[in-house]
């Protein structure tokens, strides 16, 4: 049972108000079953917010900001504890959300089951 952490919840509802660009760039490409999968955007997964997560699927997606790359080090203990819990976890920077969605999207699917990965090497066709 899911045990309930009322400053972690009060802080979520906090995110979800003051979305980030990136942030409102995805969920506007996640949302509303758009995928075949029900996702939800700052979820507590205690003690820890997931930026967005489809639990169904048992996957979170982590959007990294600037200032996420000095926190290397906690970022890969939030993912081990979260991938403990069954959860996959991806993560994109603003930038990659901002300049190639489609590229991000295309992830999404994969890790989702929905489209394949593509081929290590391009083949000729005679």
């Amino acid at each position: 049972m899911t045990q309930r952490h009322p400053e972690t919840r009060a802080r979520a509802k906090q995110l979800r108000a003051d979305m980030t660009s990136p942030e409102r760039v995805l969920w506007s490409a996640i949302r509303a079953g758009q995928l075949g999968v029900k996702f939800q955007r700052q979820v507590v997964l205690a003690p820890y917010i997931a930026d967005f997560a489809a639990r169904s699927e048992k996957l979170v997606i982590e959007i990294d900001g600037e200032t996420h790359a000095k926190q290397g080090a906690k970022d890969a203990a939030r993912t081990e504890i979260l991938e403990a819990r069954g959860y996959r976890v991806l993560r994109f920077s603003n930038s990659e959300i901002m300049t190639n969605l489609e590229g991000v999207m295309r992830i999404i699917l994969i890790a989702l089951g929905r489209e394949s990965k593509p081929p290590l090497s391009p083949t000729l066709s005679p």
